[in-house]
């Protein structure tokens, strides 16, 4: 996704007026694993010393945006990175908290709304009575508007759910293609859960103390999770499971000859290290980790969407992304540089031509289960 706002860029370096930011430490190309490197290198036509840039400027505006959000309290109302620019986009809601944004080394943009009131209509929508035809909705900072995904042609449902929900900020986009969970039957790799009698594959997460987590639709809480098929080693047992509403779930280790560890495959040999949970912002670059399709990068296009899957799952809370995913890769890791984001739930399209990816973010699955994600 292309974002171009003008203004300041946020860099490396310490910012020294207003609400300053000391920078983070720099990213070395020599940290980033090779098959990671060269998947962010294709996504975003970048060279090394481009990727770490990149990595470098937005672990450094997803501070300046924490650092703001706090101190502009109510008037703060969304933030927004630019892949491209990287510069950190800033929307307000008040026009006197324009000057803070701006000396603190943002871009400013006053908006009428705000992430708040955004949050308020898709939270409406989520008691709303929504018809087949709406594949899910989003709160989208840069437009300033909640925006509703339908069925080609289908416009008018969308219209007529913001009514009930009471809306006045509403874009609708219709889209030919439907989201839907990614799990295959097969026979070999990750884990592996039984449902109704029939093997299916999802990916694994990120460790955390006793255990992993991964996707809610990825296991029954109770049921038992195995290394193959037909069940040859049982790693674990479903501790927690929460789908639909949300697509989150936690498997415990049950068997010793299995050791949870910070690390993610990175498809080449290697593993990234996770180093902790920062949420990246809207705009970020991410890539994510899977069975089925390895690394795929995007940037991160919107946060708390709702997706209506086929069977009428109404999943809350979503990262909206432009990463590609496939069956099998459900539940796999999402990570922004080292920081860990969240576990594949779903989406559209594939890794031939491409699609939109949500994923669960991370950081309510370890509150929910009050787990401590393993890093190194």
């Amino acid at each position: 996704m292309h974002r171009s706002p003008l203004g300041r860029a946020v860099g490396t370096t310490t910012l020294t007026f207003g609400l300053a930011l000391t920078a983070t430490s720099a990213v070395s190309a020599d940290e980033i694993p090779a098959e990671q490197m060269a998947a962010m290198q294709e996504a975003f036509g970048l060279s090394e010393a481009g990727v770490t840039d990149l990595l470098d400027a937005q672990d450094e505006a997803a501070e300046l945006e924490a650092e703001l959000r706090e101190e502009l309290g109510s008037d703060f109302g969304g933030a927004v990175f630019d892949t491209d620019t990287h510069e950190l986009t800033v929307q307000v809601t008040e026009a006197r908290a324009l000057g803070d944004v701006r000396r603190a080394g943002a871009v400013p943009d006053l908006v009428s709304h705000g992430e708040d009131v955004l949050a308020d209509g898709v939270a409406a929508l989520d008691e709303a009575d929504a018809p087949a035809t709406v594949h899910g909705w989003y709160a989208d900072p840069e437009l300033d508007t909640v925006v509703i995904e339908v069925d080609e042609g289908a416009a008018e449902d969308a219209e007529a759910l913001a009514a009930e929900a009471g809306l006045d900020a509403v874009t609708v986009q219709e889209s030919a293609d439907r989201p839907r969970t990614y799990t295959d039957i097969v026979g070999g790799n990750p884990y592996y859960f039984q449902d109704a009698g029939s093997w299916y594959v999802c990916s694994i997460g990120f460790g955390v103390v006793g255990g992993y987590v991964t996707a809610g639709h990825c296991g029954d809480e109770g049921s038992d999770t195995w290394n193959d098929v037909p069940g040859t080693a049982q790693i674990g047992t479903v501790a927690g499971s929460v789908f639909p509403k949300s697509d989150m779930a936690w498997v415990e280790i049950t068997s010793p000859d299995f050791t949870a560890t910070p690390l993610v495959n990175d498809y080449d040999g290697g593993a990234v290290t996770v180093t902790g949970s920062a949420e990246a912002p809207v705009g970020a670059a991410v890539c994510r980790s899977g069975r089925t399709t390895g690394w795929q990068c995007g940037v991160i296009e919107a946060k708390d969407q709702t997706v209506r899957y086929p069977r009428g799952q109404h999943v809350h809370g979503l990262t909206r992304t432009t990463a590609c995913a496939e069956g099998g890769d459900s539940g796999g890791s999402w990570l922004a540089g080292t920081e860990a984001q969240g576990v594949t739930s779903g989406g559209s399209g594939d890794c031939t031509s491409g699609g939109t990816t949500y994923f669960q973010p991370i950081n309510p699955i370890l509150e929910r289960w009050n787990l401590t994600l393993l890093t190194g």
